[in-house]
């Protein structure tokens, strides 16, 4: 399945609004996005469809009717591979550039040494993007008109979900291959929850998640290999009322990873989901221990 092409984002992201927002939830989709601009793909020494192996796609799809449950929903229309947004804003390879990156910018983490900073340098399957060195002016106008607006939108989210019911959880959604949860007995997890091993979110939302999600027949592990990124870390303050749980779904279970076409299972999941949330919501009134929201 090719994507869709065009010149510039519009819009780059969309906040999907219930009529009312009824629960303190806020669900997010950094890296569903599927809109590829045509300057990228020009640049690029790979064809759309293996960008595309970057993409979690469709997983926007599977969460859509979380705002008939009373909450926001914000996705990404771009793609991964065009900008990370579950990394630092300036987690930056300097060998990718042609020019000098600012002095803030972190050049030395783990995911940048692996390709994968905010404006990565490999897709999913470890192939190289790019053909040549990119101008650094185009990495910080990526950071600049993507990454931040899409950053100061969710911190805002967030602030006002707070701000009505005293708490906030924000639930990012991402799917997973495969292959990467395959385990030596021939058994698979079909989801991944990571709360940054226990520090992003009350134990109480885990607790319910893994639940709902187990008692729909779904094999369920807790942040091995997915513990959270970016996102999960630096939006989750347990002590603040402000939890954040990541959730990987096995890809397996909705999509063909090599046709990328969705699978016959894909209703039955984004029902399960929708459900599994809507009993957690449930479940959860009331029960989250909370302070009032420090001043920022």
């Amino acid at each position: 399945m090719r994507p869709a092409i065009v010149d510039e984002f519009d819009p780059p992201f969309t906040v999907t609004e219930p009529a009312v927002q009824t629960i303190p939830f806020v669900f997010n989709v950094p890296h569903a996005g599927a809109i590829y601009p045509a300057s990228f793909l020009a640049s690029s020494r790979l064809d759309a469809v293996a960008l595309r192996r970057s993409e979690d796609a469709f997983v926007d799809e599977l969460f859509a009717a979380v705002t008939e449950l009373g909450a926001p929903l914000m996705t990404a229309h771009f793609p991964r591979a065009y900008l990370d947004l579950n990394r630092e804003p300036y987690e930056l390879d300097s060998r990718m550039f042609d020019g000098r990156l600012p002095s803030f910018a972190n050049t030395r983490s783990m995911r940048v040494a692996g390709g994968l900073g905010t404006i990565p340098r490999i897709v999913a399957d470890g192939q190289e993007i790019y053909r040549s060195r990119l101008p650094v002016d185009e990495a910080l106008h990526r950071i600049e008109w993507l990454y931040k607006p899409y950053h100061r939108t969710l911190r805002n989210l967030v602030r006002r979900t707070a701000q009505l019911f005293g708490h906030a959880v924000l639930i990012d959604c991402h799917s997973m291959p495969a292959s990467s949860v395959s385990r030596e007995d021939g058994m698979k997890a079909d989801i991944v929850l990571g709360d940054r091993y226990g520090t992003s979110c009350a134990t109480l939302l885990i607790d319910l998640v893994e639940a709902a999600l187990r008692g729909r027949g779904y094999a369920v592990v807790r942040n091995k290999p997915y513990a959270g990124g970016f996102i999960t870390e630096h939006y989750g303050e347990p002590a603040l009322g402000r939890h954040a749980l990541q959730i990987e779904i096995n890809r397996a279970l909705y999509m063909d990873e090599r046709t990328m076409q969705r699978k016959q299972g894909f209703d039955r999941l984004a029902s399960d989901l929708t459900q599994a949330f809507s009993q957690v919501i449930g479940d959860i009134e009331g029960a989250l221990v909370t302070r009032p929201i420090a001043a920022e």
